[in-house]
């Protein structure tokens, strides 16, 4: 057979081969059928064809006609079958005379369950440049099945046939993750040969290993790892590695998904511009774990062109992602967000430019049972008030009413009756609340003395007296012109703080006297009293 360069071949579009039309022909179908057309004309001069989407492009097409001219003798491995037996397909390779590319790429393939895990990753990684023609074929997904085999039923040290390329990957990077091949699980031992991969391989290959049930922490980590390592280090690249691995999260169990490593994806994922579906999804999976988070997680800045120093919308967000996973108000995972909230509010409070239509929301969107004391919320209020001095009385009592007055402290509604930048009705509100607690604490009082059956003295008397005095404070106060007589108001409730300290010294000497006499007394269980909160 002469061997003329009488065909020009344009592969994609990317490259030109010169190339024997007999010989290529005689392998290939499609070529022939071709060059077999009545209406092509006969001449001497060379032919160009040109193929659309050959797969693996330039490389697919010179290992074709390195087959051909060689005669089937070139060596063909786990590295080079698939795109092989691609381009075979696609060429028509299929003539009975031998060698017959086909069916000696299908017999390689038979042998997928018994590669070594190099074998696969090579494969992998070849099948990047051609992975819709690879999954056409059918041997994309036997060898993903073969990859999750080998990670689920593998032993706890890693292959010794571990890739070249991927010890050098740890060896040169470092990727500062918490799962690296000397201090963490030895489960985890492939990570770095999978970090390699490109993220629409990443795709599918973890897509598989979902469908297959694997270990659902497990695979989280990886997805964490695999978007520290480096590998997609392109803005559009990350981009969408990024989205890819935020979705492939959203399918897990929340439960085997860090909290933390989710805030780090959001924080590099705030320059990227995601998809908006994709961001939402991120958002949910943060909310409905924000009792797991930091008061630094949340500081998270705001947005370009905003004023704001911190995205409190997002935060926001979060919240309504937390609640809307129907957590019970009473739980400990409540109480946990109420404390970080707490926390965030005194954060924020100083910013000149945070609304206060969101500073209410921050404080009100979250139940009564979330907090058992609101002195954090008054210490935020009070650093807001301080910051924001343009507000008007409305927006201050608006703000104000955010607060639970019964769940303040003695010590905050003394501050709070003390402090100018309050409307003068909030001390009012306070002063009411704490005559509440008054009377609870003296009707406990009388509990004690009617138990213990003291002599009768003077102190009960005064007592009584003490409650009628500060009913008349709360009466007397409701009355007040509250711009002109806002310093005798404080004086009240100065006294008023006095009478609470007072009373809970007689607690105090009730409750040593009350453990005197138990001590010598039988206690009966029908007859057992608890003890009052404050005495406590």
């Amino acid at each position: 057979m002469v061997m003329t360069c009488d065909l020009e071949v344009d592969v994609n579009g990317e490259e030109i081969f010169l190339v024997s039309k007999d010989i290529l022909s005689s392998f290939s179908g499609r070529l022939r059928k071709l060059f077999d057309k009545p209406s092509l004309p006969a001449s001497s001069q060379s032919l160009k064809v040109i193929l659309h989407n050959l797969p693996g492009s330039a490389e697919g097409f010179e290992l074709m006609t390195r087959f051909c001219y060689s005669n089937g003798r070139i060596h063909i491995a786990p590295s080079n079958v698939c795109l092989l037996h691609c381009v075979a397909e696609y060429m028509e390779m299929t003539k009975d005379a031998s060698p017959n590319l086909i069916k000696i790429t299908e017999k390689c393939l038979e042998e997928i369950p018994f590669w070594t895990w190099l074998e696969i990753m090579n494969s992998l990684k070849q099948c990047q440049g051609f992975l819709p023609a690879a999954i056409a074929s059918g041997n994309f997904d036997k060898i993903l099945d073969s990859l999750a085999v080998r990670i689920t039923t593998a032993s706890d040290n890693s292959p010794t046939s571990s890739s070249p390329e991927s010890s050098a990957f740890r060896f040169s990077f470092d990727t500062r993750s918490t799962i690296s091949t000397k201090s963490s699980s030895q489960r985890t031992w492939w990570f770095d040969d999978l970090a390699l991969l490109d993220p629409d391989m990443i795709q599918k290959v973890i897509s598989n290993l979902i469908f297959r049930k694997i270990d659902n922490v497990m695979i989280s980590r990886f997805l964490f790892h695999y978007l520290k390592s480096g590998v997609c280090s392109a803005p559009s690249k990350k981009r969408k590695a990024t989205e890819i691995v935020i979705d492939l999260l959203y399918s897990l169990d929340r439960n085997c998904i860090s909290c933390k490593g989710l805030f780090g994806i959001l924080r590099v994922s705030l320059s990227l511009r995601l998809i908006k579906s994709c961001q939402s999804r991120l958002e949910s999976m943060i909310g409905t774990q924000i009792d797991q988070a930091t008061l630094d997680s949340l500081l998270i800045p705001a947005p370009i062109g905003m004023e704001s120093h911190y995205d409190v919308s997002l935060v926001l967000r979060f919240l309504n992602s937390f609640l809307a996973t129907g957590v019970q108000p009473s739980s400990i995972r409540m109480k946990r967000v109420g404390s970080l909230i707490d926390s965030y509010l005194v954060e924020v409070a100083p910013d000149s430019s945070l609304e206060p239509s969101k500073f209410i929301s921050l404080i009100t969107i979250l139940p009564d049972a979330a907090r058992d004391s609101h002195d954090a919320v008054y210490q935020a209020v009070d650093l807001y008030l301080e910051v924001h001095t343009q507000l008007s009385e409305e927006e201050k009592m608006n703000i104000c009413c955010a607060i639970d007055y019964d769940k303040l402290s003695s010590e905050s509604c003394k501050h709070l009756a003390r402090n100018p930048k309050f409307p003068s009705r909030t001390a009012v509100e306070a002063l009411t609340f704490q005559q509440s607690k008054l009377k609870s604490l003296l009707q406990n009082t009388d509990s004690f003395r009617s138990i213990l059956n003291p002599p009768p003295n003077e102190s009960k008397c005064k007592e009584k007296d003490q409650l009628n005095d500060s009913e008349q404070i709360v009466l007397y106060a409701n009355k007040l012109d509250l711009t002109l007589e806002n310093e005798k108001l404080k004086a009240e409730l100065q006294g008023m703080q006095w009478r609470v300290m007072e009373l809970e010294k007689i607690c105090r000497k009730m409750q040593t006297r009350m453990a005197k006499v138990m001590k010598n007394k039988t206690p009966s269980p029908s007859g057992s009293r608890s003890l009052p909160r404050l005495c406590s």
